[in-house]
């Protein structure tokens, strides 16, 4: 990571993200610091920024000046609204582009205003989508021998994430509204309140419906019309609900949970964050891993989610301080001196190293 501008780095939101980075503080604005970049981007196969849309063209190492350095260069940007079209110079931030998207507009309890996502799903998906977006001209890298750009947008990831949502809407013409934590082809598909806490359920198939109903004592509803098909269920998804709330409100959620479970009925808690670092299968799974941070101390992160049985990933390095890495990276990469480094900090083309 290369920055020009200094921000805490000590915080749990940046410590937590920022692992297994280096950091190295340049001042892009001298010529002398563009020069580190380029020489840089003559080295690497990627570039990853985001910036707002006309920050490095304005700066001069935007992707077409880069490329004449490295025409093998990948140069990934990732803005709010992309590089193109009437919204490509504005200003986005996570919550704008769930507003935009749509995506606030579905989420949240049936008739009541929509309700930003718990995490920042805009900014996390984006990210997503550009590691997908770098590996794929990675591999046409590897065939072909070229670089490219690669434009990545948080409002099209968004759209990416509602490809079901809008596919319906465009099927039928109903503009999806929010549902709490129901699912408008599947019924029952929501959490219910027990005697203790609630209870996700999930009964995806008429086969399943089957099984449940007797484990509720509910047979009867097996020979009602209303409730015999999942398209009849959700033509009567008010009255059934109601009458599942009823029955769930008589026993606590572990008695439940016991009796959905041997049945093979899907079905689970709604945990607190808490709950979570302790839950039994985040620990054998080894998902909270430790990392010892040079300002910080010990902290507790989330590990790698993806497991590769040959070359897993691992939490190797802490977050970096900012700068930490710039005498590092420039002696190794760049084959520069401490002469020449000390010579760029004194000039204040680079930081101090932390």
């Amino acid at each position: 990571m290369i920055s020009f501008v200094r921000q805490p780095a000590e915080t749990a939101y940046f410590v937590s993200l920022h692992r297994n980075k280096k950091s190295i503080e340049i001042d892009l604005k001298k010529a002398a610091g563009k020069e580190l970049f380029f020489r840089m981007v003559e080295q690497f196969d990627v570039v990853l920024e985001n910036y707002r849309v006309g920050t490095l063209d304005k700066l001069g190492i935007a992707y077409d000046t880069a490329r004449l350095r490295n025409p093998g260069i990948i140069y990934c940007s990732v803005s709010g609204f992309g590089q193109t079209g009437p919204y490509r110079d504005r200003a986005a931030l996570d919550l704008i582009v769930q507003a935009e998207s749509g995506m606030i507009s579905i989420t949240g309890e049936p008739g009541s205003r929509g309700v930003r996502n718990g995490v920042s799903v805009a900014d996390m998906v984006a990210g997503m989508w550009a590691a997908f977006g770098i590996m794929n001209a990675l591999r046409v890298k590897e065939k072909t021998g070229k670089g490219q750009y690669v434009d990545v947008s948080m409002l099209e990831g968004q759209l990416g994430l509602l490809q079901g949502t809008i596919g319906s809407y465009m099927a039928d013409g109903e503009v999806p509204v929010p549902m709490g934590t129901a699912y408008k082809a599947l019924l029952p598909y929501q959490t219910f309140r027990t005697q203790t806490k609630d209870l996700a359920l999930a009964v995806g198939s008429d086969k399943l419906w089957r099984l449940f109903c007797p484990l509720l004592g509910i047979e009867d509803m097996l020979d009602d019309p209303r409730y015999a098909t999942n398209p009849a269920r959700v033509q009567h998804r008010e009255s059934l609900i109601a009458r599942l709330q009823d029955v769930f409100l008589t026993k606590p959620y572990e008695e439940w949970e016991a009796l959905l479970l041997a049945s093979g009925i899907p079905v689970g808690a709604i945990n607190t964050i808490d709950q979570v670092v302790e839950h039994p299968q985040v620990q054998a799974r080894g998902m909270i891993v430790e990392s010892e941070h040079p300002v910080a101390g010990p902290v507790q992160l989330v590990g790698v989610p993806v497991r590769l049985s040959e070359t897993p990933g691992s939490v190797r390095h802490p977050a970096p301080l900012l700068g930490q890495h710039t005498d590092e990276v420039l002696r190794e990469y760049l084959g520069m001196s401490t002469a020449e480094i000390a010579v760029l900090r004194q000039d204040g083309v680079i930081g101090h190293s932390c």
